[in-house]
This record gives C-alpha cells, structure tokens and sequence, in this order.
C-alpha cells in the first residue's frame, strides 16, 4: 500500500466537483437497528451463478474480519470450506442431492432445485445457529462424488455462498443479510467467451451453446433469488462506449433495498437526492471512456430501492481515496479503508472497476451487522 495515501482518522475531505443532472430530495428513511446481544452466529447469504465471482467476493468480505480463511486444517483437501477465527463459508454444492452420476440418471441439472437437499440445508445451518456442530457433507468438484463427511463447529460469523441460498424459505428466514451477485448475460457472455475461447481453445458456437443450454434453470431456479435480497450487486456493460461487446469496461449497480435491519444504505454527497457525478480531472486520472457515478432512489421488483452505480474503471487505484472521500455511511472504521482494501486485493478480479468497489463495500456493512447483533467490535487496522 503506497505510504502517500496518508490514511488517518483526522484528513479534511477534498472539494467537491459533481455535476447534478437532477436533485429529487426524498424524506431520509428511517434507521432499523436491532442493538440487543444474540448468542448463536451471525448469518450472511451469498447468491449468484457459476463463475461469477464468488470466490474473490469471499476473500474480500472475510478478510476485513481480520485472518486469512482457509480450508479445515488437517481435513480433506478437496474440501469447499473455508475457515478463519471469525468466519466460517460453506459451499452450498455440498448440500446436492446426487452426485454427478446420480444427476446423469435423473436428466436433471445442479441448478435444478430438486436436486438439492434443503431438508439437510436446513437442519445444518439452524444446528449451527444454535450453537452445535455438524457433521457437513462434501461434494467433491474434481471427483463428482461426496467425500466423508467434515466437521463444522459453529463460527461467530457463518457464510452460506452458492446457487441457492435463498430458495428454501426456512433456510432464507435464518439469514442475518442476504447479498445477490448478478451478472448480465452479455457480460457473462463476454467472459465465457475470453476465457473460453483463448484459454480453453473452444469454438464461439460452442461456447454459445452451452450458454444457452444452462440459461434456462437458470432463469428458473437462481435468478428469481435475487428479489429476496437485502443487496444485489449488478454487473452491466458500459454505458460510456456505444454498442460495447468486450465486456471489459462495466457498469455496476449497487441496489439496496429501504428499512434492512441493521443496515445504513450508503450515499454520495447528499442522502435521498438523484446525483450523476463525473469525478476525472484534476483530482482523478482517467483514460478514456473516464468514470461516471450515480445515486439515487429507484424501485425494484415493486419495492423502493436505493442505486449507487459506477460506470468504467480506476487507471490509479490509489486515486480511489478521492471518491471514497465523497462517500457516506461506507462503515470504514478509518479514512481511506475501502481504499486499502482495494489494494490488498488489486491484482484480483474487478479491483479496477465497480465490482470490487462494491463488493469490499459490502464486506464493510457486513462487519458493521456483525458488531450491531452481536455487540461486538471487529478491530480494523489502518
């Protein structure tokens, strides 16, 4: 981290430049926060698609609870769960009904809801809630078959992270704070098709194909998740260069819907306003297509919603410190600590554009629901 970010607790905030295509005031919503001590760990939901980045959002979000999360000492090395002092993650592939023969025989896909097991889901995670071990199953992802069982104690913080979270109504009812990370098809077409096609060798019309052939349980079984949770993280193709394929310039939406327990929705510049600001120049360098934020109220799936949008990328990460300034109800416990965080993890994916942003912002309200229900403090370092 470069030393002349000067990260203190006492920095005055730079000037603000923003230009305001329209100011909507709207009455501040009211805060909800539950202050009562809870035994029991806090819950945290992760939804989203295969390859969408889960893994990298985990890291992010665990490790502003200080430790590195890794897999059970001395356990299974094939296993899906990571382990540091606070946080526990489980990987919801390990609560599948059949292995990958077993689905084979019944036609069916891993998206298919009925090829989980939410009985077992659900008595796992309400043991955990409660304070007990449990002895977790392990799909192995290299094999196709269930490994031997391993054991979970319960953490303070336990993650459940995979394509259905959410879908189970007694499992959805345990969660603390659920995230969905939503990425558009063109975007995750334009990933498949990098990633695919110059590391993997295939052909465009295959890759198309096995895209479609997945689209639709997707649409059926995960996507519908996303109106159960508190935050979606939505990952579009820019809107700066005109009919744009590449996918590597994004716009990412952070919507957050009204009146979450335990949650401040955070805000640029002025809470409940509408504010396009466009931060290049002076005190922000930007190659082109340059940087635009957004914020402002919206609905979602019938519900009042609040946006906090970003649209390109960061040339210099250490500039971030100069949006970050702009910036209210973040839950940093110090200044420039979204911006540290970002460059703890610059050289993984999304550290230059919204998805990092957001998702280490994320990770920050995260902890702050973690101290409000458990009554106690996650010491950040600066």
């Amino acid at each position: 981290m470069s030393a002349s970010l000067g990260f203190s607790t006492s920095v005055r905030a730079a000037p603000v430049r923003a230009t305001r295509d329209a100011v909507k005031p709207r009455a501040t919503r009211a805060r909800v926060v539950t202050t009562a001590k809870r035994d029991g760990p806090v819950i945290i939901g992760l939804a989203a698609d295969s390859g969408c980045g889960k893994s990298t959002f985990m890291r992010r979000m665990t490790s502003l609870f200080g430790g590195k999360a890794t897999p059970p000492e001395g356990g299974n090395p094939d296993s899906n769960t990571l382990i540091s002092e606070t946080t526990t993650v489980l990987c919801l592939d390990d609560y599948h009904l059949n292995d990958r023969a077993g689905r084979k025989t019944s036609g069916l896909t891993a998206l298919n809801l009925k090829e989980q097991n939410f009985d077992l889901m659900y008595d796992q995670v309400k043991a955990l809630k409660e304070g007990k071990s449990v002895d977790k199953p392990i799909y192995n992802h290299v094999t196709g078959v269930f490994d031997p069982a391993e054991k979970i104690e319960s953490p303070e913080v336990l993650i459940l992270e995979g394509l259905h979270p959410f879908a189970d109504t007694r499992v959805r009812d345990m969660f603390d704070f659920k995230i969905y990370l939503d990425i558009s098809d063109d975007v995750k077409f334009a990933w498949k098709i990098q990633r695919d096609m110059a590391e993997r060798g295939h052909s465009l019309e295959s890759i198309k194909a096995s895209i479609e052939a997945r689209k639709p349980d997707f649409d059926a079984f995960v996507d519908p998740q996303k109106e159960h949770a508190d935050v979606v993280i939505e990952v579009l193709p820019t809107q700066l260069i005109p009919d744009d394929n590449e996918g590597k310039i994004l716009r990412v939406r952070m919507i957050m819907k009204e009146n979450v327990e335990n949650f401040d929705a955070p805000y640029l510049f002025d809470e409940g306003s509408t504010i396009s600001w466009i931060p290049c120049g002076r005190k922000l360098t930007c190659s082109y297509p340059g940087i635009k934020f957004f914020y402002g109220p919206d609905t979602y799936y019938g519900k009042e919603v609040t946006v906090l949008e970003m649209d390109g990328q960061f040339d210099k990460l250490e500039e971030l410190i100069y949006v970050e300034s702009h910036l209210s109800n973040t839950s940093s416990k110090f200044y420039g600590e979204i911006t540290q965080q970002m460059l703890k993890y610059q050289n993984g994916p999304g550290s230059n554009n919204g998805t990092g942003f957001f998702q280490t912002i994320v990770g920050l309200k995260v902890r702050e629901v973690y101290e409000r229900i458990s009554g106690k403090e996650v010491v950040a370092k600066a």
